[in-house]
């Protein structure tokens, strides 16, 4: 309300002589034009004119319609006459007066508006590419967003800005020719292995005392610019390329089950990101005694190797295809493929206990339909060829055991008692045996 009334004063206010009531010749129908606003006594003599041209500049021109052609290039000039005399007005009204505070409101509206004329919204692309970033011209206006180039904030309202759809880099359409880093998208691509030693510094004085990046000066005390330490990996940055943004780093979660959220650059930031939910992450291989002390990763291990068990089931079975069962496991694809490739995402839903009861759910799912609501499937079973007693064996259940050689199933007391070789082994080794005998 109190921005309305302002508005309308400063329309009337406008240095237009039909609303003044004047003519171009002088006062029309013979009136008498209105007397000015008495100023304070402190500004008096030469200083009149002059603030008088500020008003003139500042609060009387009309700055908020678009120019036309060759008229933008004068009106940046008298726009930044007008803020100068705007702040040297501010600084010389009373304090805390109407006037001021009317002075500080147009002096925003001055600088917003010459932002707009250098920047302007028309004939910029929808589309741009840059060092293999894919920018995607914004539409939205009322979100807030920083410039990851100049680190300023983005005025939606009154500037074109641009994100990259691969890494989600945004900046400042000016901005966008003065971008030194590819997009970190291309690296994932190109290069989906995580930096696996912790913290691997190299030292401040090996990269020049500059910045990893952009290769601005940088010291520990400050000056030129303060150095900041990426925890992933180990190099310093100056605060534009660094801004204190924290991130899981694998290296401790995979060498100490470490979950702490640690400082990382904005590159790596925006990598590890986009490196969250993708399984590289070999655990036998890197740290193999890790499941001697994390028993939740003993537990999903087993839960994941049930479910490749019961994999060939449903891809046999019309029902379950139907039913589309293994999209359950959708969001986490590789635990249908493989029991030992992890994503940094799958280690630290183990760490909350989330996977566990999730992946949990699921089994018992996908084991109700094969023991106990398809016909076909459980006629899939197998029956212990050693003491042949009991309930139809699977594979995935706890208390059996599995031929690794033809995959016969048997109780595992049975099989591990039984010092002959597996029956079905036995039957298979025979029969090729007589084969060979009428062939020869």
């Amino acid at each position: 309300m109190e921005y309305d009334e302002r508005l309308a004063q400063f329309r009337q206010t406008r240095l237009n002589p039909f609303d003044r009531g004047e003519d171009e010749d002088g006062p029309r129908g013979g009136q008498t034009p209105p007397q000015k606003e008495a100023r304070p006594e402190l500004f008096s003599g030469t200083r009149n004119s002059s603030l008088d041209r500020t008003m003139d500049l500042g609060l009387a021109e009309d700055h908020f319609s678009r120019p036309n052609g060759s008229l933008a290039e004068s009106d940046i000039e008298n726009l930044k006459i007008a803020i100068e005399e705007c702040k040297k007005l501010i600084l010389e009204l009373p304090e805390h007066s109407e006037r001021q505070k009317d002075t500080v409101v147009k002096l925003i509206h001055l600088r917003l508006k010459l932002q707009e004329l250098k920047d302007p919204e028309e004939d910029e692309p929808n589309l741009r590419i840059v060092l293999e970033h894919r920018f995607s011209k914004e539409k939205s206006k009322s979100v807030k967003q920083t410039c990851d180039k100049c680190s300023t904030i983005i005025w939606g309202l009154i500037q074109t800005w641009y994100t990259c759809t691969g890494c989600y880099y945004r900046c400042h359409s000016k901005c966008m020719n003065l971008i030194t880093k590819a997009c970190v998208r291309s690296k994932v691509s190109h290069q989906s292995e995580y930096e696996l030693s912790i913290c691997p510094e190299i030292g401040l004085d090996r990269q020049d005392y500059r910045c990893a990046e952009c290769r601005t000066p940088i010291s520990l005390r400050g000056v030129p610019g303060e150095a900041r330490q990426c925890d992933y990996v180990g190099q310093y940055y100056c605060s534009t390329c660094h801004w204190n943004d924290t991130a899981i780093i694998p290296a401790r979660v995979i060498h100490n089950w470490e979950f702490e959220p640690r400082k990382v650059c904005r590159s790596s930031l925006r990598y590890l990101a986009l490196m969250m939910s993708r399984p590289v992450l070999k655990l036998k291989e890197i740290n193999p005694l890790l499941f001697n002390f994390v028993e939740e990763l003993v537990e999903i291990r087993k839960l994941r190797q049930d479910i490749l068990l019961m994999k060939p089931y449903f891809i046999t079975c019309k029902e379950a295809m139907e039913a589309r069962l293994l999209l359950q496991l959708q969001d986490r694809q590789h635990f249908v493929e493989n029991d030992d490739m992890y994503s940094l995402q799958d280690l630290i839903d183990i760490s909350s206990g989330r996977l566990s009861c999730s992946l949990t759910e699921i089994h018992t799912t996908f084991a109700k339909h094969i023991k106990l609501d398809c016909e076909r499937c459980q006629a899939k079973g197998f029956v212990c060829e050693l003491c042949k007693e009991g309930d139809i064996l699977f594979p995935f259940d706890s208390h059996t055991s599995v031929c690794h050689e033809c995959s016969a199933v048997f109780h595992r007391d049975c099989y591990y008692d039984n010092s002959t070789t597996c029956p079905r082994c036995a039957r298979m080794t025979e029969r090729k045996q007589d084969d060979d005998g009428k062939d020869s």
